[in-house]
């Protein structure tokens, strides 16, 4: 243990000095290297401390697998070493957080999608190789999984964005466009991919179509809580935890997302000040989805934390 009085960070060059005390920086911070795995510690240091990329992309390695996937309960809903499209796409996102989201790494993840795709070409949500390990009781394994827009929107968004081409993209690209084209009735966590889709997708007069279409369906479907003070009024998704409400920086994460032109300012203001309010006196931001594990919901809060400050930043709401 050091010393009393001590500094809590060790003296490295990825790690400038601190943030101010009590800052929601420095809380958040604290929270983070008492709770966090390697990987959220390092992504934490990268976003907030000018900490290196080459950590992160060490810490990630832990969790790839031969087939070029990745696994080891990455995603933390679902344990256990056996690659899946979630961990992947998880997987994804941190590379492209890093800058790192090509290059060999991305062709042998590539060669993994192609290999668990279903019969036209996307990714389901969860591969049948599952079976026998842990899960959360809400991600079905079945074993001829469907087409999944919420696996494969994200997934075809960042390589689109990091202008990674690959033969497993045409069918995902179109299996996307019909999915999002044709969504009626859908769910928040659907209606988020379909954004990371459209935020990245080459055809842009296209997606902002396809949005301007969405974002209709949401308000109409009351998918997004627009009054936090009023949350006891607002509808939950059938299948959600009681309080699992999106507001609508879920929706658009940054000031650049076409799902930002859905909400008013007055709506994007509030929801933003409530994402402010809900740090907790430990530091983290809570995790509302269902939890069913202890371990789960405590590798899950790191990561909500370092994307609620990620998107407070992205508006402006710099929490140092």
């Amino acid at each position: 243990m050091p010393e009393t009085g001590a500094s809590p960070l060790p003296p490295t060059s990825a790690a400038p000095s601190a943030p101010p005390a009590r800052s929601p920086l420095f809380r958040a911070e604290q929270f983070v290297w008492l709770t966090a795995r390697v990987l959220e510690q390092r992504l934490f240091a990268h976003h907030f401390l000018n900490g290196d990329p080459d950590p992160v992309e060490t810490a990630l390695d832990a969790y790839r697998n031969e087939d070029g996937g990745y696994g080891h309960a990455l995603e933390p809903d679902l344990r256990g070493p056996v690659s899946q499209p979630l961990h992947t796409g998880h997987a994804l996102r941190v590379l492209d957080a890093i800058g790192r989201c090509g290059g060999q790494r991305v062709e042998r993840v590539c060669r993994y999608l192609t290999s668990v795709s279903t019969a036209d070409g996307a990714l389901p949500a969860v591969h049948p190789g599952q079976r026998g390990y842990p899960a959360a009781p809400f991600i079905p394994i079945v074993d001829d999984p469907p087409s999944d827009l919420l696996a494969t929107g994200p997934v075809v968004g960042l390589l689109h964005r990091n202008e990674v081409w690959h033969a497993w993209l045409f069918r995902a690209t179109d299996f996307c466009w019909q999915a999002v084209e044709s969504l009626e009735k859908s769910h928040p966590y659907e209606v988020e991919a379909a954004v990371a889709f459209l935020d990245a997708a080459p055809d842009r007069s296209r997606a902002e179509a396809a949005a301007d279409r969405l974002g209709r369906l949401v308000r109409e479907h009351r998918l997004a809580a627009l009054d936090p003070e009023r949350l006891a009024d607002q509808p939950v998704a059938p299948g959600y935890a009681p309080g699992e409400h999106h507001f609508p920086y879920d929706f658009a994460r940054t000031p650049q997302s076409l799902a930002r032109a859905w909400f008013t300012d007055d709506e994007m203001t509030r929801s933003l000040d409530h994402l402010e309010a809900e740090q907790r006196e430990d530091g983290g931001w809570p995790v509302r989805w269902r939890q069913w594990a202890p371990g789960a919901a405590l590798e899950a809060r790191p990561m909500v934390t370092i994307e609620a400050l990620r998107t407070l930043r992205a508006y402006g709401r710099f929490v140092g």
